[in-house]
Order: C-alpha cells, then structure tokens, then sequence
C-alpha cells in the first residue's frame, strides 16, 4: 500500500511535468514474424537455481535445528535441566546432514522435481548422520549421558520434517517450471547441419533446464536451414540484439565449429553488449581440451566466452544492499527533499518533480525523477538539447540543485519502490542524449555494453569527475569506459567506497555540472 501511494504522489506531482510533444519514435530493428511470435508471449522472470538451493540448505539447516531443540526444551531440560552441549550436537547434527545431503548431489533443482529419487537419498543420508553421531558418542563415552528417547524422536521427526519440506518445495519447484521461471530460454547462433546436432544433443537430455527459443544465422544459402530439429530459424545475427532486448533470453550459444574463429569474432563484437551468457559449443569440434576446460549443459560441452555480469547471489546481495541503504538513505533525506521541494516551488510555476525517460537495464525506458531544475514550458523530457553553462532554461534554484546534485534524490524512490535503479551503477542516459548530432551509441562504440547492469543514482564515472555536460567525444568515452570498468569488477565492497567517496566527489568534481 505505501509503495501504490508513493507511486500516486509521484504520478501526480509530475502529471505537468512538461509540455506536449509529439512522441518520440525509437529505432527499432524490424523481426521476422517468427520472432516477433516469440517476443509478444508474456514470459516469467527467472529464477537463480543457484539461488534456490542455497534457501534450499539454510533452510534444511534452520528446520532441523528446530526440530532438535523444540523436543531438548520439550522433553530433556524438565528432567535434567539446561545443558549447552545439546544445542552444539544439535547444531552438529543439521550442519552434518547439510554436508552429507551436498555429498549425495541432493541439492539440484532436477533432483527437487522428482520425488523417489530425492526421498531415498533422504532416508540414506539422515540415517548415516545418525549412525555417524552415535558413534562419536560411543567413542568418547557420552552415550549414557544422551536421552535416548529425544535422539530417537529428533530422527524420527527430524525425517519426517524434511519429507513434508521436500513434498512442498517439489509442488513450488512445478510450479515455476510450468511458469518458466526456471528455464535457460537459449538462441542458438549457426542453423546448419551443426546446429541441428547441437538442438538435437539439448532436446535429448532429460530434466533439461535449456529451452531452445530459434536459431539465427546471416547465410541465404542451401547450408542455413529453415529447422533446426524443430527449432526455427528466427533472423539474422544482427536481430539478435534487438530479439534479447524485447524477450528474455538467458543463453547465446554458437553452434560454429573454433576453425571459423573470424566469423565468431564479427559476431561477438554485435552480441557481447547483451546481459546474457554467451558460450561456443564444443560437442562436434574434433579439437579437444581438458576436460576442466569445458562448462557442460547437461552432457553438452561447452566453452565460455561471456558471462552475464552480477548474477545469482551476487543479484541478492546487490538487491538487499540498494533496498536497506537505500531505505535508510531515502529517510535520512526526506527533510533535505521538503527543502528543496519547497525551494523549486516558491522560485517558479510548476511541478515539483520533472520525470524523464532514460535508458535502463538492457536497454529497458523507465521513468527517472528529478527535482525540476528547468522552468516548466521549457521542459525537455527527452533531453534533446544538452544543459550547457548559463543555460536560460535552468532556474535559479536549478543552478544550485544540478551542481549539487541534488535535484537526484528523487531517484532514491525509483531504488527503493521501483527497483528500475540501484543506488550505484552507470548513470542513466536520456534515450536521446546526444553528442552534438550523434546519438551516444553512434558516437561510442560498444556504449550499449553499459546498461549489461541496472542503472545507478552514482557510479564510478562520476566519482572520477566525468559527469554533467558531454560537449565533446572524449567525455562521453571516458564515462564508457569507466562504466564498463565497474561493471566487471563490481562488488559490495566496490559499491560502498563509491558511495562514501560520492558527497566529497560532488564538492571537488562538479566542474561540468550545470
């Protein structure tokens, strides 16, 4: 309800934000009907399975460490009183059974669909945790000292807790399957004959987390065909960006033997901007490596090129660190928001906040909020012309709100409720930022690879001055290159010094802010 009422404040206080213009038209490639078929289906967001089983083993740990001091608290502490070696055996117990569960590949999201296979490795592994843990207390003489009855009901309810988790995790396990939210939606690159064995290798696997979407291949000729095993043919190489930017595509795997090394040069320099993983197939290349070398799908080797940036647990902890230190940051501000907030509405007619469309992850519009720095029917909420110094349209409070930067705090609420920003990531640019007459992505190559990760309110760039007016091409490339620094060698630790350096970067680095 608070976010649904922030969201209306926020619509309402922008609603005359800016003038009517006519609507912008982006630059889009045009798709195959094929393609098209496949980017106007309502497609689920995926989860991590890398995610799901690391709940899935604190959450094993959690219950039966629950189980085992419920029944000691229950029935043991009213006989012989409070003893902290039982809540340390018990801690031993659950960390054992995690350990032994691990060893008996137990923890695949495969493995929690199905329900015999994963009840008898269950049964097996509990059951020498407990035999284990009785012999260590044989061997150091601390059997008479261990109620019998409590060890007999912690493994019996100790199982039985674990079954009824197992049923229900295998019922939501379904579920998302049926959704999609567990598939690795893969294009494949190469429909010829190769490509064909490749969908054939995948589609042959069982329990196969890999959904095959198409391939796309730039030949016309007899060697392209329409079918790959049943997978159509979608496009072009040069659609596939435009395809990955309109769907959800997890994986881009090239069925193109390592002997056409200049093709798959040409193709990666178009595909690598993308936030997906992008890996050459090795199962038909008669050049063979080690096999730690290789990363497999299912039993289909394969060789890295491109990794998707901030994934898995990375993803959580970058989300947990921009809704807590964003929720605290969002109230420490709130008093310096109503100030300006009031300083931008006694200086000139209009709307408080100034909302604008910006490029977002993977390409994505969103709407970014700003304190309005620009009088009212000057409004440029596309950002066709640059701020340039002692620009007329800037007010007076504008001036000393974009120096300071604190016409972006409004951005905190796009981190907290929306979660299309992070409080640290490449800026923003407006989806018509230009560089005189040039587009940025015109101007620089590779710009695109910048959005591989959700925007930022701050970012390494502008830590290191290069913020405010673009008026020339090093400027522009330099916040490219700083984007892409951080974005491969991000961390939570990295995103913190930004942060902390960013009031003192904002009074030493502001002199192209206007």
């Amino acid at each position: 309800m608070e976010q649904l009422n922030a969201r209306s404040m926020l619509d309402a206080a922008t609603s005359a934000a800016a003038p009517v213009e006519k609507p912008f038209v982006e630059r889009r490639r045009r798709l195959s009907p094929a393609a098209l078929a496949i980017v106007n289906q309502k497609v689920a967001r995926a989860y991590s399975p890398i995610v799901i089983t690391g709940f899935v083993r604190v959450a094993d740990f959690v219950l039966l460490s629950l189980v085992g001091t419920v029944l000691y608290f229950g029935y043991v502490t009213p006989q012989t009183g409070f003893r902290w070696e039982y809540l340390a055996a018990i801690c031993a117990v659950a960390a054992a059974a995690v350990i032994c569960f691990q060893a008996a590949d137990m923890y695949q999201v495969q493995l929690f669909r199905g329900q015999l296979r994963q009840m008898t490795r269950m049964i097996s592994s509990w059951s020498f945790v407990f035999l284990l843990f009785i012999g260590i207390s044989f061997f150091a003489r601390l059997g008479s000292e261990v109620s019998r009855l409590w060890l007999a009901a912690f493994f019996s309810l100790g199982l039985a807790a674990l079954a009824a988790e197992r049923l229900a995790l295998r019922t939501l396990v379904r579920t998302w399957a049926r959704e999609g939210r567990l598939d690795r939606r893969t294009i494949i690159v190469g429909s010829d004959r190769n490509g064909e064995e490749l969908v054939e290798a995948l589609k042959a696997q069982e329990d196969s987390d890999i959904h095959v979407l198409g391939v796309f291949d730039d030949r016309n000729d007899s060697r392209a065909l329409d079918t790959c095993a049943g997978a159509p043919k979608l496009g072009k190489v040069d659609d596939i960006v435009e395809f990955a930017r309109r769907t959800r595509v997890d994986l881009v795997l090239f069925a193109l033997p390592i002997s056409a090394e200049t093709r798959i040069l040409e193709m990666l320099k178009k595909l690598w901007v993308l936030p997906v993983d992008i890996r050459l197939s090795a199962h038909t290349n008669k050049l063979r490596f080690r096999p730690r070398s290789y990363s497999y799908l299912g039993e289909v080797p394969t060789l890295d090129v491109f990794e998707a940036p901030i994934t898995d647990w990375d993803l959580v902890m970058k989300w947990l660190f921009d809704r807590i230190v964003g929720g605290l940051a969002l109230l420490a501000a709130l008093p310096v928001m109503a100030l300006v907030a009031l300083a931008v509405k006694l200086d000139s007619p209009g709307p408080v906040l100034f909302r604008q469309k910006r490029f977002g992850f993977n390409n994505e519009r969103i709407d970014v909020y700003k304190f309005r720095s620009m009088y009212h029917h000057q409004a440029d909420p596309t950002a066709s012309k640059v701020v340039t110094k002692n620009d007329p349209r800037v007010t007076r409070v504008g001036r000393f709100i974009r120096k300071t930067s604190l016409d972006e705090l409004p951005q905190l609420f796009n981190v907290v409720f929306s979660g299309n920003l992070s409080l640290v990531g490449p800026r923003p640019h407006a989806v018509q930022g230009k560089l005189q007459s040039r587009l940025f992505d015109e101007a620089v190559d590779g710009y695109f690879a910048r959005h591989r990760v959700k925007p930022g309110i701050t970012g390494w760039a502008q830590i290191n001055g290069w913020r405010g007016e673009i008026d020339n091409e090093e400027k522009i490339q330099k916040r490219v290159e700083f984007d892409l620094y951080y974005i491969e060698n991000w961390s939570v630790l990295f995103d913190l010094y930004i942060l902390l350096k960013t009031p003192i970067s904002l009074l030493t680095k502001n002199e192209n802010a206007y």
